[in-house]
C-alpha cells in the first residue's frame, strides 16, 4: 500500500499542477477569439490592443500547461503500467486521437495566433484564433472521454485469455452520458475561471487608474462570457450530478455526507461533518447543517419522492429499495476470480469442457470481479470529508461567481464601476478562486471515485506498476520541485506582462 499511496500522490500532484493551467487555456482561448472578432467587425484598434494583451497571457499559460500535461500522460506508463495493460485498448484510443488530431490542430494554429501578426491576413489570423479555441476544447473532449470511461466503463468486453478489457463499441465510449456530462461541466468550469481571470486583471488596472478603457471593455466581455458560462455550468452540473446518482451512488453519498438513505432527500447547503461519525453507528452525521428540502432526490433522480441510498445502505444493503450490500458484491467478485483462475487451470490442462463450465460461471459474476480484491466492505468507501467539503466549496464558489458577474455588468452599464472600489477589490482578489473551484471539482471527481481506478472493475491498488515505493518517492519530490518552479515562473512572467500593460503588447506593431 505504500507503493499505491505514493503512486497516487505523484499522479495527484501532477494532475493538480496541470489543472491550474488547463481551465485558463480552455476559456481564455475563446475570449481571445471573441475580442479579435470584435476588432475585425469594428476596426477599432483598441480591441486589437486588448486581443494582443490577452493572447500574450494565453501563450504563457499554454506553453507551461503543455509541459505538465505531457508528464502526466507518461505517468500512465511509468507508474500505472498494470492499469495501462489491462485497459490500454480502450483508454488509449481517445488519448491517441487527442494527440494526433486535437493537439496537432491547436499547436499548429497557436503558432499563427502568437507569431502571425503582420505575417498573415487579418481574416486568416482570426480563423487561427477560433481554430486554437476549438482545438483546445477538442483536446479536453478526448481526455474527458477517457476519464469519463474510468468513471462509468462502457463499450468494452473482458478477454479472459488475455486478461484485458478490449474495445467493444467505440461510439458507446464517446457518447457515454457520463463522459458527455463530464466534458460539458469541465469546460464550463474552465470558461468561468478564465472569465474571473480576465475581469480580475482588468479590475487591477482600474484600481491603479491605468488603461481604463481597455479594462472596462475587457470586464464587459469577460463578465458577459462568464455569466453565460456560469448558467451553462449550472445546467451541466445538474446533469453531471444526475449521472453520478445513477452510476456512482457511493460518490453521491460522500458528496452529501449521507449515511442513512432517505426518500425526499435534501441537499446540504451548508454543513459541518461530525468527525467522530462511523459507518453503521447512531451518531449524527453533522454537528450542524442547513438543507434544501427534497433537492437531492430531484437532482439525482428527477423525482421528488426518490430514495437516495446512503453510505450505510450501500455497505449493508437495503432490500426494500433493491440496494445490494458491499459484502454480497465482494462475495460475487471473489467467486468470479476463483472461476477465472479455475478456467485458466482447466485450459492449461487441456480440459475444454471443464474450462467452458468455469468460464460460464465466471460470466455470471464478471461485473463484480473488481470487488473480489477487497476483504472489508468499508474499503469501498471513499474519503468522505475531503469529497464532501470539496463539493460544497465548488458549489459555493460557483454561486458567488454568478453574483459577481451580475454586479460587474450592472456597474458597467451604469458607469459606476470605476467609482465602486469595493467591487474592484473583490474582483481582483477573486482571481485565484476560479482555480480553487476547478481543483475542488477535480477532487470530487477523482477522490470520490476511490478506491477504484476504473469504477467497480479495477481497484486502484491493482493498477500500479511493479516499482519500489522509494523510486516513486524520489520522482514525486523531483516533480514537486519542477512543477513548483514552473508555476513560480509562470506567475512571475504573467505579473511582468500584466504590469507592463496592453500598450507593451502592441509596441512596434504596424497595425497600431
Amino acid at each position: 500500500m505504500e507503493l499505491v499511496d505514493w503512486s497516487r500522490a505523484q499522479f495527484a500532484l501532477t494532475a493538480i499542477y496541470h489543472f491550474l493551467f488547463v481551465p485558463l487555456t480552455l476559456g481564455l482561448s475563446f475570449l481571445v477569439a471573441i475580442m479579435e472578432t470584435i476588432y475585425l467587425k469594428t476596426g477599432d484598434e483598441k480591441w486589437l490592443s486588448a486581443t494582443k494583451f490577452w493572447v500574450k497571457l494565453f501563450g504563457i499559460n499554454f506553453v507551461i500547461g503543455v509541459a505538465t500535461g505531457l508528464i502526466m500522460e507518461f505517468e500512465f506508463g511509468t507508474n500505472w503500467s498494470a492499469y495501462s495493460w489491462i485497459v490500454g485498448d480502450i483508454f488509449g484510443a481517445p488519448l491517441a486521437i487527442e494527440g494526433i488530431f486535437a493537439f496537432f490542430l491547436e499547436s499548429t494554429f497557436f503558432v499563427v495566433l502568437f507569431f502571425g501578426w503582420n505575417r498573415v491576413s487579418k481574416g486568416f489570423h482570426l480563423l487561427s484564433s477560433w481554430l486554437v479555441a476549438i482545438g483546445t476544447n477538442l483536446s479536453a473532449l478526448w481526455i474527458l472521454v477517457a476519464n469519463g470511461w474510468m468513471q462509468h466503463p462502457v463499450g468494452m468486453k473482458f478477454n479472459p485469455d488475455a486478461m484485458r478489457y478490449e474495445m467493444g463499441n467505440f461510439w458507446d465510449v464517446i457518447f457515454s452520458p457520463v463522459a458527455v456530462a463530464k466534458f460539458l461541466h469541465t469546460i464550463g468550469g474552465g470558461y468561468v475561471t478564465a472569465a474571473i481571470f480576465v475581469v480580475g486583471v482588468s479590475a487591477w488596472f482600474l484600481i491603479r487608474g491605468r488603461e481604463t478603457q481597455f479594462a472596462r471593455r475587457s470586464i464587459i466581455v469577460g463578465a458577459s462570457f462568464g455569466l453565460f458560462a456560469s448558467i451553462f455550468l449550472l445546467l451541466s452540473g445538474d446533469e453531471s450530478a444526475h449521472q453520478v446518482a445513477q452510476k456512482q451512488p457511493m460518490k453521491l453519498a460522500a458528496m452529501e455526507g449521507l449515511y442513512t438513505g432517505e426518500g425526499r432527500a435534501g441537499i446540504v447547503a451548508f454543513g459541518i461533518l461530525n468527525s467522530d461519525k462511523e459507518i453503521g453507528d447512531d451518531q449524527a452525521e453533522f454537528f450542524g447543517d442547513i438543507q434544501i428540502p427534497y433537492a437531492l432526490s430531484i437532482l439525482g433522480y428527477h423525482d421528488i419522492n426518490a430514495f437516495v441510498p446512503g453510505i450505510n445502505d450501500l455497505i449493508a444493503g437495503n432490500a426494500k429499495f433493491d440496494v445490494m450490500s458491499a459484502s454480497e458484491k465482494i462475495a460475487r467478485g471473489q467467486a468470479a476470480l476463483t472461476e477465472l483462475s479455475a478456467y485458466h487451470d482447466a485450459k492449461k490442462a487441456g480440459d475444454a469442457q471443464t474450462a467452458a463450465a468455469h468460464l460460464n460461471a465466471f460470466d455470471a459474476n464478471e461485473s463484480y470481479m473488481g470487488y473480489g480484491h477487497f476483504t472489508d466492505p468499508k474499503q469501498t468507501v471513499p474519503p468522505i470529508a475531503l469529497t464532501f467539503y470539496s463539493f460544497h466549496l465548488m458549489v459555493g464558489l460557483g454561486s458567488f461567481f454568478i453574483v459577481l458577474f451580475i454586479v460587474l455588468l450592472y456597474l458597467s452599464m451604469t458607469n459606476e464601476l470605476i467609482r465602486t472600489r469595493w467591487a474592484l477589490w473583490i474582483t481582483f482578489f477573486s482571481i485565484p478562486l476560479g482555480f480553487v473551484a476547478c481543483e475542488a471539482g477535480w477532487i470530487v471527481a477523482e477522490v470520490g471515485r476511490q478506491p477504484w481506478v476504473i469504477q467497480d472493475l479495477l481497484p486502484t491498488m491493482k493498477g500500479v506498476s511493479a516499482l519500489s515505493a522509494q523510486s516513486v518517492q524520489i520522482t514525486f519530490w523531483m516533480f514537486a520541485v519542477l512543477f513548483t518552479a514552473l508555476l513560480i515562473a509562470e506567475i512571475k512572467i504573467m505579473i511582468s506582462a500584466i504590469t507592463k500593460g496592453p500598450h507593451i503588447a502592441e509596441k512596434g506593431d504596424d497595425h497600431v
